[in-house]
């Protein structure tokens, strides 16, 4: 594992894996967006019912809240090297089929819905190996500004340039978006098997151990952890809120704004470019901080940001909002990352990795049908108020945490951990 100091903070050198995984990660990112567009668009052509075409964007939740916990079990019995691999390389060649049906002129929405709820089941595996697996390239040092240049390298690769070029692929084909998602799926899966990691080492399993009662334990490890545990509620209450906010996002901006598509673009626009920049801030805000309060930090400038889209009836106003939001909400999914990677036993972080994101995804479905109900009943604006409230909470759940912010468990905080590093 390398490093190298950079303005008195521990960064993770390029070279050692770190590079070929980003490398991979980033890719994986661009070909997600190029499916990710192309998928509602084909939708859009094979039915007008919109409850199925819904039910395509919904496959990307179900898998977690269904297998999410399977995966990282699996995740922390098999070799993650190899399970990332393994299961870039089969979403590689399920797209690749996919992308022949539709050349073929075989697409149907039902063939949308399978292909959807696959891809997301076998990520439930591949993301939670991915965040077991990163501690075994990079110096524990270096974990917090490692996250951060893995999360802005797939925001710009996923946010800034997937999108756009699906168009120009489009002009040589329906199946060419998902053609070239396939060729990005199958190249990363050779970059992270180039990747030369020391098998895992990891302690006998107890006779008689089961996937359930390994599950349980994750359970019980992140439940254990004030910290994990505090951040677990905060994350699942403001995913409600999100949740809404995107629900109520496109009538927001062309209903209640009047900004039309233009607007639309403009904000979304704003709000990856805040990503980006909340990305190459958070490693200094995490070393300056500490992992929870630099989300306590997040969470309360995005309570800010919300209040100002759901009151301030300005295009101007809303993309500032936006961009803030986005850029808080970098500084937010950095600093967890690295903190479940600090604090979780290494031989359970694929456990409680998913336990963690299986608890904080459900509140997603929910917060978009509330986001529903309160803008038919009080206005456009009002689910940006609701995430704001959800928010509040949030922020409210973290301040236990704070207590034990600390980069590992000390003995009395009732919690599994590594040693701090000598």
């Amino acid at each position: 594992m390398a490093t190298v100091e950079v303005a008195d903070r521990r960064v993770p050198a390029w070279r050692g894996g770190f590079g070929r995984l980003w490398s991979a990660a980033v890719l994986s990112s661009f070909g997600d967006a190029l499916r990710g567009s192309a998928l509602p668009l084909l939708a859009a052509t094979l039915t007008d019912r919109p409850l199925l075409i819904a039910a395509v964007t919904a496959c990307g939740y179900l898998p977690w809240i269904v297998f999410g916990l399977l995966g990282g079990a699996v995740a922390d019995r098999v070799d993650q090297r190899r399970a990332m691999w393994t299961v870039d390389a089969v979403r590689g060649l399920l797209v690749a089929c996919f992308a022949v049906a539709v050349a073929l002129g075989h697409a149907s929405i039902g063939l949308l819905i399978a292909l959807a709820f696959a891809l997301t089941t076998l990520q439930t595996l591949f993301d939670n190996a991915s965040t077991a697996l990163l501690p075994a390239l990079v110096d524990r040092e270096a974990l917090g500004s490692a996250n951060a240049r893995l999360m802005t390298g797939q925001q710009i690769a996923g946010g800034l340039l997937g999108a756009p070029v699906v168009p120009l692929l489009l002009v040589a084909g329906t199946a060419a978006p998902f053609a070239a998602d396939a060729v990005t799926f199958l190249v990363a899966a050779a970059l992270v098997a180039s990747l030369r990691t020391a098998a895992p080492q990891r302690k006998p399993r107890p006779a008689g151990s089961t996937l359930r009662r390994e599950i349980a334990e994750g359970l019980r490890t992140l439940g254990r952890d004030r910290a994990l545990r505090g951040l677990c509620a905060a994350t699942a209450l403001c995913n409600i809120g999100v949740g809404a906010l995107i629900a109520g996002m496109v009538l927001l901006v062309t209903g209640w704004l009047d900004a039309g598509t233009a607007g639309y673009a403009a904000a979304m626009t704003a709000y990856t470019i805040g990503g980006l920049t909340g990305g190459g801030a958070s490693g200094r805000l995490l070393a300056r901080l500490g992992r929870v309060r630099a989300v306590l930090l997040a969470g309360t400038v995005q309570i800010g940001a919300l209040v100002v889209m759901g009151s301030v009836r300005s295009p101007v106003a809303l993309a500032v909002a936006m961009a803030a939001f986005g850029s808080m909400g970098m500084v937010w999914n950095v600093s967890t990352r690295t903190l479940m990677q600090e604090r979780s036993p290494a031989e359970m972080l694929g456990r409680v990795s998913a336990a963690f994101r299986t608890l904080a995804v459900a509140g997603g479905p929910l917060g978009a049908l509330l986001g529903g109900v309160v803008a038919t009943a009080w206005g456009l604006n009002t689910p940006a108020l609701l995430a704001a409230a959800f928010f509040v909470l949030s922020v409210i759940a973290l301040i236990p945490a704070l207590k034990a912010d600390v980069s590992v468990v000390a003995s009395d905080d009732d919690a599994t951990t590594a040693q701090a590093p000598g």
